[in-house]
């Protein structure tokens, strides 16, 4: 019985080489199922790098180092108010009491006598609370700091910066159209990372769902 065994076969079948010409069907020839073949694996390979990990740090750093700068605006703007609040609510009660008396006489005319008095200081105290609070949550990534100085944004810029109050004429249009764009744009910065907040959990549950399938 004649024999063919492959060289460095380690696991081999035989099969009959049939209906192969000049062989009967008694020849064999072995086929190897597989090669061991020795194989190592570099544990370090897989193992992140220090150079690897530099990256996320420093993205962590100018993360928190843009958020600083963002919420310092907000900061020592509070600040600033507390400083000079005195007993009358100090310069920003004084630029905010005109507009609320437009805002009271605007809902008294429509509803009635029965609107309630404003106090300016209680709107400067309330301002003062949620650029302070909000922005020193904000530096840390808190969620509650942004939605504070949303609220803070919402409820000022339209009553501050009253452009639309006054002609295209008017020497004070534009400087309040800027201002009233500005704080747009924080507001729209705002809510890109309120977005951001709610989506990257999202994605990082998906990819341990799916490592957790495929393990």
């Amino acid at each position: 019985m004649k024999l063919q065994i492959p060289s460095g076969s380690t696991q081999c079948h035989k099969y009959p080489l049939y209906p192969f010409e000049n062989n009967p069907p008694t020849h064999f020839y072995w086929i190897p199922l597989f090669n061991r073949v020795p194989t190592t694996v570099n544990h370090h390979h897989h193992q992140q790098r220090p150079h690897q990990q530099r990256p996320k740090s420093q993205m962590g750093f100018f993360s928190f180092l843009g958020r600083l700068f963002f919420a310092s605006l907000f900061i020592l703007s509070a600040w600033q108010m507390f400083n000079d609040f005195g007993d009358d609510g100090g310069p920003a009660a004084k630029e905010l009491a005109p507009k609320i008396s437009s805002i009271q006489r605007f809902l008294a005319a429509k509803i009635g006598d029965g609107v309630p008095k404003i106090d300016v200081k209680h709107v400067v105290l309330a301002s003062m609370a949620l650029k302070g609070l909000g922005g020193i949550l904000f530096v840390f990534g808190s969620t509650t700091g942004a939605y504070l100085l949303t609220y803070h944004l919402l409820l000022m810029t339209p009553l501050l910066h009253d452009f639309y109050n006054y002609e295209m004429d008017d020497s004070r249009f534009h400087p309040l159209l800027a201002d009233f764009v500005q704080n747009v744009a924080l507001l729209g910065a705002l809510l890109f990372f309120i977005g951001m907040k709610s989506v990257v959990p999202r994605k990082v549950m998906k990819k341990k769902h799916i490592k957790t399938k495929t393990t």
